[in-house]
């Protein structure tokens, strides 16, 4: 099997045509009666992961590509403000559609999972603050990472070591990551409960006794570096190595699959864009995972 965006993109759209036809239910409502969409759900969703994998962060530019370049895949193209509604009203099938492909990776099973929280910026004039639709959502908050405070959200990720998306969520900015990341488990108990003995590396932020407690009724055994006044704990010898893991992957996100320039303007906008890049990263390590490809989290074959 080739690794190229049109390859993957053939295997996703059977992937997720056989997930609908399996289970219609996942499928976005529409009325009983009216005129049948000319663009399936499923080539909506491998249209969707195509636009992230391939750069546009404008969804006009990206449809004037796909009518000049990708006829070969999509006969019928919509009009943009169409493919804007659908998109966002796919969002479910969407988060749906990447844990069917994480599950179908022999990574799923992984028992080290690693976890961090990235910025997603969502403005920087004050008169975007003021007016923007995601006003009580996005928050100030600050990077430590590139010492500097923002306006936006936290994209909080749990991953394997190879980079597969287990567990996602957008917070505001303020969000403290040690309740995050409980609910965050607690929201699918199925997680937890398919695993014994899990292993989750985090940094200094994700510490307290009440925190690992809480973890620890979950059989998760945290990872985290020493802080300042506590004595040696255990695994730190092994921390540094493994801990750089969840730097790449969200390095992947902003700096692959444009994170940074999501462009979003609402609270459904945004969330269907991080979805599309958190998709995008899944069916590629999903069909480097099925293809036998040595490094699962490549994207070079299939961004351009």
């Amino acid at each position: 099997m080739k690794t190229d965006v049109d390859s993957l993109a053939a295997a996703l759209y059977v992937k997720t045509d056989d997930l609908l036809k399996d289970s219609p239910q996942l499928a976005p409502w529409r009325p009983a009666v009216g005129i049948a969409p000319q663009l399936s759900d499923a080539e909506l969703v491998t249209l969707a992961m195509m636009q992230a994998m391939l750069g546009f962060t404008s969804e006009a530019r990206w449809l004037r590509y796909a009518r000049a370049h990708l006829r070969h895949l999509f006969p019928y193209l919509p009009q943009q403000p169409g493919y804007n509604k659908r998109l966002r009203k796919a969002a479910d099938l969407i988060r749906r559609v990447t844990r069917a492909l994480a599950r179908d990776t022999m990574l799923w099973s992984d028992d080290v999972w690693v976890v961090d929280s990235t910025p997603v910026e969502c403005g920087r004039s004050r008169e975007t603050v003021k007016r923007s639709d995601l006003a009580g959502w996005a928050q100030y908050g600050y990077c430590a990472s590139h010492t500097r405070y923002f306006w936006g959200l936290r994209l909080h990720l749990v991953c394997t070591l190879h980079g597969l998306p287990i567990a996602f969520a957008l917070t505001g900015a303020k969000a403290d990551e040690r309740e995050t990341l409980p609910d965050l488990l607690a929201v699918e108990p199925q997680l937890i409960a398919e695993r014994l003995g899990q292993t989750l590396i985090g940094d200094k932020n994700y510490f307290g006794r009440d925190f690992e407690q809480r973890l620890a009724e979950l059989d998760i055994r945290l990872l985290r570096p020493r802080r300042k006044g506590e004595t040696e704990r255990p695994g730190s010898q092994l921390f540094k190595p493994l801990r750089q893991v969840i730097e790449s992957i969200n390095e992947t996100f902003k700096g692959q699959l444009d994170l940074e320039r999501h462009r979003g303007r609402t609270p459904g906008g945004v969330a269907v864009r991080v979805l599309q890049r958190i998709l995008a990263l899944t069916a590629a390590i999903w069909h480097n995972d099925h293809t036998g490809q040595p490094t699962m989290r490549t994207l070079t074959a299939y961004d351009h």
